[in-house]
């Protein structure tokens, strides 16, 4: 007797890897314990939404010199902060994907978008499957009137949306969120991979079929990255995720992927209780309630993008109650801190092993930059000899093995965003002192080594 069809795949979380039975490792990207059960579609799937081509126009290849680029203009959001995200503003016809932690402000910013999309004369529709519209009203209520022409539609069936979106006609689309949508050709519970997967295509085939631009909100796993396959990131234009303390007032706005520009630039938002409100100088704000006459407080520089931004690198070095040293890195990379340590023994003779060690970046903020490695080091060597360093002085440069201090990129922009927030002496690399020689209205102090920075203290 011929063995019963069984009525469900396997796919993987990760990649969307399609299987007929469970496997330990994917064999695509090689993720373990990655494969989940879904029932198997019956009989032939349907048919795409829409073509991905406009509706009447005929596939055939053309030239490179055919193609226009006049629908390719920009859209400002109203957000200065969310333009420099997306590369200078929405781009016709792309799939954004918004992530984040519950609470952070996704749904927030998006419905913020669409009001001043909407006043500056946009067809917007904002979908979503989450909220009710008096749950919707009521949050619009809170960030401020909205005129123009704005609507709004609660439905979780993708068909059903394809149908409205066919009649309205909307320039700008919001859905929040894809992992409530369905459609009722896949034979899986909403949120599954096989779900949130042929929406996502769905969308994407909208998007670019019809010159339309989408939004969707995307919930996050545990470890913080989008739930659902990881072909997802792959699938849309521009990933962005909100970072930040859910219990605190500041937020970032970082691109992870934009074919549209740069993956380095950042915004910066505060929550307010009318909304998310832009911070124009964030530098301001990051140093702002600095301590004083504290050692361990060190002012460093990172450049996001084309971006500078002056941070606060914190440090406390205690010694130890244990025979092993703890070490413990908030907003910097633990690896790059061990290292660091060990530069300090090895090269300088501080004998770290024995102290804990204890590195934040006050304000929240996330940064992996070479160029904060000067920093650290002088903060650390400060809460160890309990010494301040001059609250007047800035510090950057990138740190290798030896102890030596490397040049870093733009080194020109750090300065003269340290001489706008009013800093007299900036501790950098020597190698990059050569090419700002010029600068006369704050003090230049070059070091080739971590030995001459540490002289300074």
């Amino acid at each position: 007797m011929a063995k019963a069809k069984s009525n469900t795949v396997f796919f993987c979380r990760e990649c969307g890897y399609e299987s007929a039975k469970w496997m330990g490792q994917c064999p695509a990207c090689k993720e373990w314990n990655s494969f989940v059960e879904e029932p198997a579609a019956a009989g032939k799937k349907q048919q795409a939404v829409v073509s991905m081509r406009a509706p009447g126009r005929a596939a055939a290849p053309v030239h490179i010199g055919e193609i226009s680029l006049d629908d390719q203009d920009r859209t400002p959001t109203g957000f200065e902060e969310l333009d420099r995200v997306l590369g200078n503003g929405i781009v016709r016809g792309s799939l954004v994907l918004v992530g984040g932690d519950p609470g952070i402000g996704k749904s927030t910013i998006l419905l913020q978008v669409c009001r001043n999309l909407a006043a500056a004369g946009k067809h917007v529709l904002y979908i979503s499957g989450e909220e009710s519209l008096k749950q919707i009203k009521m949050r619009a209520n809170r960030i401020g009137a909205i005129a123009g022409d704005l609507l709004f539609l609660c439905e979780t069936n993708l068909d059903t949306i394809a149908g409205v979106l066919e009649n309205t006609k909307p320039e700008i689309v919001v859905i929040d969120s894809i992992q409530t949508m369905y459609r009722e050709d896949i034979a899986s519970a909403p949120g599954s991979v096989s779900q949130v997967r042929e929406s996502t295509n769905a969308l994407m085939q909208i998007a670019k079929g019809f010159g339309i631009t989408v939004f969707i909100v995307g919930h996050v796993t545990k470890e913080g990255v989008v739930a659902g396959p990881r072909v997802l990131e792959h699938m849309v234009d521009t990933v962005l995720y909100f970072e930040g303390d859910r219990n605190g007032s500041y937020r970032v706005l970082r691109a992870v992927k934009n074919r549209f520009g740069s993956t380095n630039e950042i915004g910066v938002f505060e929550m307010l209780e009318s909304g998310l409100a832009e911070v124009k100088n964030p530098s301001e704000m990051l140093i702002s309630g600095r301590p004083k006459e504290a050692s361990g407080a060190v002012v460093a520089c990172s450049l996001e993008g084309t971006r500078p931004i002056l941070l606060e690198v914190q440090a406390l070095v205690t010694a130890t109650n244990f025979g092993m040293a703890r070490r413990t890195a908030n907003g910097v990379d633990y690896n790059r801190i061990n290292i660091l340590l060990a530069i300090l023994e090895k090269r300088c003779g501080f004998a770290m092993s024995r102290y804990d060690a204890y590195v934040n970046i006050a304000g929240g903020m996330k940064m992996n930059e070479p160029a904060l490695d000067l920093a650290v080091v002088m903060a650390l060597v400060s809460s160890f000899k309990n010494r301040e360093v001059d609250p007047g002085m800035l510090i950057f440069g990138e740190v290798g093995l030896s102890g030596e201090v490397r040049g870093v990129s733009q080194a020109a922009q750090r300065v003269a965003e340290a001489v706008k927030m009013g800093f007299t002496a900036c501790v950098m690399p020597k190698a990059n002192l050569a090419k700002i020689k010029d600068e006369k209205r704050i003090r230049l102090i070059g070091v080739e080594n971590v030995r001459e920075a540490i002289a300074l203290i």
